[in-house]
């Protein structure tokens, strides 16, 4: 029978399970978890949010709905089945050789597949889980570091900037980084880290993770590896396809432009549906940033907007406030200028903050319309 350790408490599926209608399909009332938790940090808690998921899991439908991130489009509501949650869950734990009693730190909102990833390892693998309300800085809390724990880009940047945080970070055994980009500045730090940080590869369609690329010690690398039960191979268009039965019977062709090595890892160029064709040159606005990042003082996107002569411009957004002062438009022309020179931002957009999704990804969609309105005045 499953089981559930919450900070070192351990809770059988009938104490998390709620009351259930099964003629309706809902539950009918609070299990005795729920009515725990709420008791004792709120009904508004991370906390309370753990246990509803948990009494969700252990109800009798064999399916429960998670929702995509919405980076390049409109977020959607997708079904899927507990047992292949259970198989990615499983895949990640023996990759990583997780042992029963491990601490898993759960620091992400289970609205996403991410969170709920992490709650499902730790009954498949009966880790001890050390739940921490989603926030900016999640080692702030904590006195000792976890064996394992998932976290944003966002997270990891801001622990390491607080000396006590990033001290802690430093000692979790295996670290795991997804749900964005990271970028050079963060992989160098992350790259002297003592302890195994990984950046994961994934998407809700194959219910988390299915590739993870080391990011500290000697076997740092670009290359991510794929878990076992995972077949990789390229589309015509040189996109990744993904074959895992386990977790989803279907074939997924991504939108990710890949390249192999001869050992079978792979290494991402961008999304296909990332690339600006501007007068027959076709920029991939991933490379473009990743140029442009290290030599700016504020956050950025790169976008395209139609144009009559080229068909479509590079045009940047600014996360600098509603104008660039002196410093910044130098700072952008000399970057700009080391770029070539198709790949060159044609205009740049001051932005109070950058669009993200839920999830914390760039919102590529809302920074297009964000362009186009802004070129129309």
């Amino acid at each position: 029978m499953e089981q559930i350790t919450i900070l070192g408490k351990t809770y059988t599926a009938e104490e998390a399970s709620a009351p259930f209608d099964e003629k309706s399909n809902q539950a009918c009332g609070l299990s005795r978890l729920q009515l725990e938790f709420r008791e004792k940090y709120g009904s508004e808690s991370f906390e309370a949010s753990l246990a509803d998921f948990l009494a969700e899991w252990f109800n009798p439908l064999p399916v429960l709905k998670v929702q995509t991130s919405g980076s390049t489009g409109t977020p959607k509501e997708l079904w899927v089945e507990k047992e292949r949650m259970r198989n990615s869950a499983r895949l990640t734990v023996a990759f990583l050789g997780l042992q029963a009693g491990d601490s898993a730190l759960i620091c992400m909102p289970l609205k996403y597949i991410g969170g709920k990833m992490v709650i499902v390892r730790a009954f498949i693998a009966g880790l001890n889980l050390i739940p921490v309300t989603p926030s900016g800085h999640p080692m702030a809390t904590l006195e000792t570091a976890p064996v394992f724990a998932a976290m944003t880009p966002m997270q990891v940047f801001n622990s390491i900037q607080i000396a006590t945080e990033k001290e802690r970070l430093e000692q979790i055994q295996h670290l795991i980084i997804g749900g964005g980009a990271i970028d050079n500045e963060l992989a160098q730090v992350l790259k002297k880290f003592p302890k195994a940080v990984w950046s994961t590869y994934g998407m809700t369609e194959t219910l988390s993770h299915i590739a993870l690329r080391r990011l500290s010690g000697p076997e740092a690398s670009e290359w991510y590896t794929p878990f076992s039960q995972v077949s990789l191979s390229l589309s015509a268009e040189g996109t990744l396809i993904i074959q895992v039965p386990t977790v989803n019977p279907e074939t997924l062709v991504t939108n990710d432009l890949v390249t192999f090595n001869s050992e079978g890892q792979f290494r991402i160029i961008g999304r296909k549906d990332n690339v600006i064709n501007t007068g027959g040159v076709k920029v991939q606005i991933e490379q473009v940033e990743t140029l442009l990042k290290p030599r700016l003082t504020f956050d950025i996107q790169i976008t395209g907007v139609p144009d009559p002569k080229f068909g479509e411009r590079i045009v940047l957004l600014a996360e600098t406030g509603e104008n660039l002062n002196d410093r910044q438009r130098n700072l952008l022309e000399e970057a700009f200028n080391s770029l070539p020179p198709y790949w060159r931002p044609k205009e740049t957009i001051p932005v109070p903050s950058l669009p993200k999704t839920g999830s914390g990804k760039p919102d590529r969609a809302t920074a297009r319309r964000i362009a186009r309105t802004y070129v129309k005045r």
